[in-house]
């Protein structure tokens, strides 16, 4: 039998969201311990929330929505790498990994996964994210997709230079993964965001299977 990981988010009223972002509402329409004949919910929530896809028009005018994203980016091998000490993930940061030539998505676990590990509910402005020049780097050596685990590639006070310097070249950007489980290596990754048309970002299932040799 097949095993995958789960590396997402699960949606709920308690996980942190960015300061502004709306909140997680879900309701039950139609609830059977009311005597309804059927459970029917109904779910309110930002398109950045949790485990989510940023698409091009997120931060660029006249960018493509997540429904013109690549599916061939989205689905395919990946690297996971570790970088527990840092605060900030920069090019030389990157560029110590030594990744695979090959290398096409690349998985960064931080100790930002600890933080899920431990259920946390708040929302933390000292995250570790990409710097604009590692954000360079990605788009420099080729990559297609680019995942991190909180709710930015960017850090909390930087500018938008990361995202887009990362969504001008197409790269696509996995926010908000959940790699506390996850060693460094080589997987298969499966992330789809929703298909919702003119969404500047959806949230996506992501999952890994690991590759063997």
């Amino acid at each position: 039998m097949t095993h995958y990981f789960d590396i997402s988010l699960t949606i709920c009223s308690e996980l942190p969201r960015w300061p502004g972002s709306p909140p997680v509402e879900f309701t039950r329409r139609r609830d059977m311990a009311r005597g309804d004949p059927i459970n029917d919910g109904a779910l309110s929530f930002g398109v950045h929330t949790g485990t989510h896809v940023d698409a091009p028009l997120h931060f660029l005018a006249n960018g493509a929505d997540v429904t013109q994203l690549a599916l061939d980016a989205l689905i395919g091998p990946a690297v996971v790498a570790a970088l527990p000490g840092v605060d900030a993930v920069s090019a030389r940061d990157l560029e110590t990994l030594d990744l695979p030539a090959d290398t096409q998505r690349l998985l960064l676990r931080t100790r930002n996964s600890e933080g899920w590990r431990q259920g946390d509910r708040e929302f933390r402005k000292d995250f570790v994210a990409l710097t604009a020049d590692a954000a360079r780097w990605v788009v420099a050596r080729g990559l297609r997709l680019i995942g991190v685990d909180y709710l930015s590639v960017q850090r909390f006070h930087d500018g938008p230079d990361a995202h887009i310097a990362l969504l001008e070249a197409d790269v696509v950007i996995l926010e908000g993964l959940n790699l506390a489980e996850i060693e460094p290596g080589t997987y298969e990754l499966i992330a789809l965001p929703l298909k919702l048309a003119g969404g500047d970002g959806a949230p996506a299932r992501a999952v890994l299977k690991r590759l063997v040799g």
